[in-house]
């Protein structure tokens, strides 16, 4: 991507108040390194290793998203550092980075991710799970004083069908507003939906997301 197109994205997404992380997974440190140049410091990785090895070497005021599914065992190697784990779809896994943030004397910010789309592949909890989550969270919260809930993550089905597209994230949008109306009135740092990516970021914001992950749009096609 071109400087003045990435500045023309970094404005839309700050004229409609939606933070832009750059999904850099499988990318060479030398094209982070190129977007980091033009102002860009929130990075999405969706594999443990190649966040640590890109971390290490990268500088120290980047803030790492981890946007993939994360295994109990690797919370571990990430907490010391992390910016904010998107794809929290357990209460056990919210219990382990409890334990490992404790550690380190951290509170980890995280969003629940919401199945929503069609694909069997995707992770995530329904519905019913999310709020069966929320509850074992509210009735514990005494004891997870290190973990932090931002909000929601949610990934649409992979289709053209746009009506489809806009319906789901509606679905996403409508689970955050639950959330917060159930169990964080009042609590100013309930504030990100984060759902929408490079092919339908403008349609997610539309619907109210507050942050977009874009990754072939800004480093190109894997």
């Amino acid at each position: 991507m071109s400087q003045d197109k990435y500045h023309q994205l970094k404005e839309y997404c700050k004229d409609n108040k939606v933070t832009l992380v750059a999904v850099s997974k499988t990318k060479p440190i030398a094209a982070i390194e190129e977007l980091y140049a033009l102002g860009q410091r929130d990075f999405g990785e969706n594999y443990v290793q190649e966040l640590l090895e890109k971390q290490s070497t990268l500088p120290k005021d980047i803030q790492w998203h981890y946007i993939g599914h994360l295994q109990s065992n690797k919370v571990k190697m990430i907490v010391p550092f992390v910016h904010l784990i998107h794809a929290v779809d357990s209460f056990k896994l919210l219990q382990e980075i409890e334990k490992q943030a404790a550690k380190y004397n951290r509170v980890i910010d995280v969003l629940l991710q919401l199945h929503v789309a069609e694909e069997e592949t995707k992770y995530g909890m329904d519905e019913n799970e999310l709020m069966t989550c929320l509850e074992y969270y509210s009735a514990q919260q005494q004891n997870l004083t290190h973990i932090r809930i931002r909000g929601i993550m949610g990934m649409a089905s992979f289709t053209d069908d746009t009506l489809q597209l806009r319906v789901e994230m509606q679905q996403i949008f409508t689970a955050f507003r639950q959330m917060k109306k159930s169990f964080f009135i009042g609590k100013p740092y309930f504030d990100t939906c984060s759902m929408g990516m490079s092919g339908d970021y403008k349609m997610a914001i539309e619907e109210g997301s507050t942050m977009v992950r874009i990754g072939s749009m800004l480093f190109g096609s894997r």
